[in-house]
């Protein structure tokens, strides 16, 4: 098995290398047999090649099992046409990754709203300016006082990230949540929930139910407890998501993949960006990293039948609860003064600790 590392901007160097210890302890610990490389992107990147992202490095990762990819300092890149390639977008696009999950739940240690839900995320069109045409950007000026943007939604993109939905709902709690504007974007709205209700036929035991975003947004904040599965648009998605991380106790906390089931393809990425404020000072929450990666263990375990690899990322997601538990190994952002690389280094040293990973092995079969 063969990962692809890119570390990108701001504290992505300090996260990535603080779970990469998490990764390599649970290498170990459970035979999984990954071996990685790295690859730069982001400023690195285009201070090396004048390009944040180079079409060699997309190449390159469609040769790997899994890519862990840090944070971006999208914001501060130069125009496009300067080499500021979204970093994030060109993988979700030209990998086709259009899955992205994100889960949010309540750990009981911390504060937050009670939730254990999961918001899956298209993420290969939508209102997205570099992901919507077939060339140029989505966004666009005719005139100096006139600013245009574009949304694009398509069959297939609609279809599978719904069936994505349905799939992972007969796995939990068999509910699905549409999520739309559907009362003012009738028509590109409208076909996203024709096409959520489209696939649902093929899935009679999921309740399904649809809400507007606004609203939404309210029921969130009211009590996320009633959600499980929640189904949205890019950009929708991309808003509720971090909503429904920080209600839960940390956007530090948000785990994140971006997946294509049929070409069996996955990278774990941080749901939160690149905090250039805090860069180098090591006092990052790396957790946010490491259980995307955890996700990524598992989603390949799951895919390939690998029992060692789904026991490894349901450990990993132990181990971070475990260290999380004692408010004196939290990092400043949960209350604590841990820094980066001691709070990876606590998890790398949970991984697997009294908890016998044969038996887990064993288990996950």
């Amino acid at each position: 098995m063969r990962f692809l590392v890119l570390p990108c901007d701001g504290i992505g160097p300090e996260i990535t290398k603080a779970t990469m210890e998490v990764l390599e302890q649970a290498n170990r610990r459970f035979d999984l047999g990954i071996e990685c490389d790295y690859e730069d992107v982001g400023f690195v990147s285009l201070e090396k090649h004048g390009t944040t992202l180079r079409d060699e490095t997309i190449e390159k990762a469609k040769g790997y099992d899994g890519i862990i990819l840090g944070p971006q300092s999208h914001m501060d890149y130069p125009a496009r046409d300067k080499g500021g390639v979204n970093v994030s977008g060109g993988f979700r696009v030209r990998l086709d990754l259009y899955a992205n999950v994100r889960p949010a739940r309540k750990r009981s240690f911390l504060p937050g709203k009670d939730m254990d839900l999961v918001i899956m995320r298209e993420a290969t069109e939508g209102f997205y300016p570099d992901r919507n045409m077939y060339k140029g950007l989505g966004e666009f000026m005719p005139t100096e006082d006139v600013a245009l943007s574009v949304r694009k939604l398509t069959s297939k993109a609609c279809e599978r990230i719904a069936r994505e939905a349905f799939l992972l709902a007969m796995k939990r709690g068999k509910k699905v949540t549409a999520v739309h504007k559907a009362n003012n974007f009738i028509i590109t709205d409208g076909f996203f929930l024709d096409w959520v209700r489209k696939v649902h036929k093929e899935f009679p035991e999921v309740e399904l139910n649809d809400v507007i975003i606004d609203a939404m947004a309210a029921h969130l904040v009211r009590d996320p407890s009633r959600y499980d599965v929640i189904v949205s648009t890019n950009f929708y998605s991309d808003i509720l998501s971090d909503l429904a991380s920080e209600l839960s106790g940390s956007l530090g906390l948000a785990g994140s993949i971006n997946a294509n089931r049929e070409e069996n393809r996955v990278c774990a990425q941080a749901q939160h960006g690149s905090a250039p404020d805090i860069q180098g000072k090591n006092v990052a929450n790396p957790s946010s990293l490491i259980l995307s990666v955890a996700m990524m263990l598992s989603w390949l375990g799951e895919k390939r039948g690998l029992a060692n690899f789904e026991a490894a990322g349901a450990e990993i997601e132990r181990a971070v609860d475990e260290v999380l538990e004692n408010p004196e190994s939290r990092t400043r952002d949960l209350g604590g003064t841990m820094n980066c690389d001691a709070f990876g280094s606590l998890v790398a040293a949970a991984v697997g600790r009294d908890s016998q990973p044969e038996r887990m092995v064993a288990n996950a079969r």
